[in-house]
């Protein structure tokens, strides 16, 4: 009897023990810049992150267990973005991290994720080097969900020199890896249309006088300025021209789109355009859900997302996570790695929907015919184009590469 009893009594300690271990929390890294310039995007990733954990938490978790977001503010220095990779993974013991908004940070941050065989999932960080840092190692960790700067600067070049009709364009872009790696993509794009831009200066960030740049692109004869920078500075372009009583297009990269671009260039930054992968406006069901949602847990502003851009991508970003770690059934770096390059089943996003969304040696979710041209008017991003808003309701999907 007393044997039996000891038996009875060690298979329900490893039946507690094994439930305790079911009820782990799955912790999720989340990085970004939360204050100064960049907090525009970092706030409203951050935000959307939360929304998605929420409401994968309220449908019972991932594999039982429940997601806990551990959140870091990088302040947009890659210097910070290193020491919170080496926190996140020796400290937090996360299994994978969402995030990155800046180029820079993320390409000094996610080789100590890649070095720990864990995912990363950059939902904002648009560099076009940033899933193609470990290309020469046999496994990459590196992914993303956002529409890479090979995209975007063609699309620029298009808009401005085939749709606009302007030849004579300067290039305005910050010093950072951004917008130095930008402004390659630019001059890349437009020599592929056999334009040389008349202008190509640099300013940095918190720079509040652009005079100096706007004059030389004036006396150019620039008839469009083409940016690639992030909101405050970007504004101060917009001003500058007012103060020039010289006005020509802005066409940039998404980071035009930004709150503190608008409100802090004013009736001047009215009209700029660039590309996007989410325009706040409820064309389909799950736009209008995660709009009221977003709207009523956070309430921004003049019901307005500042960064609605980075608020859907960070939203997808925690549900593509969840859905390789369900289908992986574990927690393990490599076997979510592996789940995430052969997704079995769609998953049903606010940019889009995820088919097949990366492979082994494709990791952008993100095609080129996914983003549309958006447009500052009346304080708010809009469709540029009313043929993209007439179709807004069908879902744009990735092109499988043959």
């Amino acid at each position: 009897m007393q044997i039996r009893f000891h038996h009875l009594a060690m298979a329900s300690l490893i039946v507690c023990s094994a439930g305790a271990f079911a009820a782990d929390p799955i912790k999720i890294g989340v990085d970004g810049p939360f204050t100064g310039g960049s907090s525009s995007m970092g706030v409203s990733m951050r935000d959307g992150v939360r929304l998605a954990a929420e409401e994968i938490n309220k449908a019972g978790g991932v594999l039982g267990r429940q997601i806990v977001l551990v959140e870091r503010d990088d302040e947009a220095k890659n210097e910070r973005g290193v020491q919170i990779a080496q926190e996140l993974i020796n400290k937090e013991k996360v299994v994978a991290t969402v995030g990155y908004i800046n180029t820079g940070v993320a390409l000094a941050s996610q080789r100590f994720f890649q070095e720990a065989k864990i995912p990363v999932m950059n939902n904002v960080a648009t560099g076009s080097i940033v899933t193609h840092q470990f290309d020469k190692e046999p496994d990459n960790y590196i992914f993303r969900n956002a529409a890479h700067d090979s995209i975007q600067a063609p699309m620029i070049v298009e808009e401005a020199v085939t749709r606009r009709g302007y030849k004579k364009v300067a290039i305005l872009a910050d010093s950072t890896n951004y917008g130095q790696l930008g402004r390659e993509d630019l001059e890349k794009a437009l020599k592929a249309k056999g334009i040389t831009p008349v202008a190509v200066e640099k300013f940095n960030i918190k720079d509040v006088d652009m005079t100096a740049q706007l004059l030389k692109a004036k006396e150019a004869g620039a008839e469009a300025i083409l940016t690639y920078g992030i909101g405050p500075e970007l504004a101060q372009i917009a001003n500058g021209m007012t103060k020039l009583g010289w006005k020509v297009p802005m066409v940039g990269s998404w980071t035009l789109s930004m709150a503190n671009y608008i409100d802090n260039a004013g009736p001047g930054g009215e009209g700029a355009r660039m590309p996007q992968t989410f325009i706040q406006e409820p064309t389909t069901p799950k736009r209008k859900a995660f709009i009221e949602a977003y709207l009523k847990t956070f309430k921004p502003k003049n019901n307005r997302i500042d960064s609605p851009v980075s608020a859907a991508q960070g939203y997808d970003s925690v549900y593509l996570l969840a859905a390789a770690m369900k289908q992986a059934g574990d927690t393990d770096g490599p076997k979510i790695k592996a789940a995430l390059e052969d997704l079995k089943t769609p998953v049903e996003g606010v940019v889009t929907t995820y088919n097949k969304p990366f492979t082994k040696s494709d990791h952008d979710a993100i095609t080129s015919n996914i983003p549309v041209f958006g447009e500052v008017k009346g304080g708010r991003v809009v469709f540029a184009n009313a043929e993209d808003l007439k179709n807004a309701a069908q879902v744009r999907v990735k092109q499988q590469q043959p």
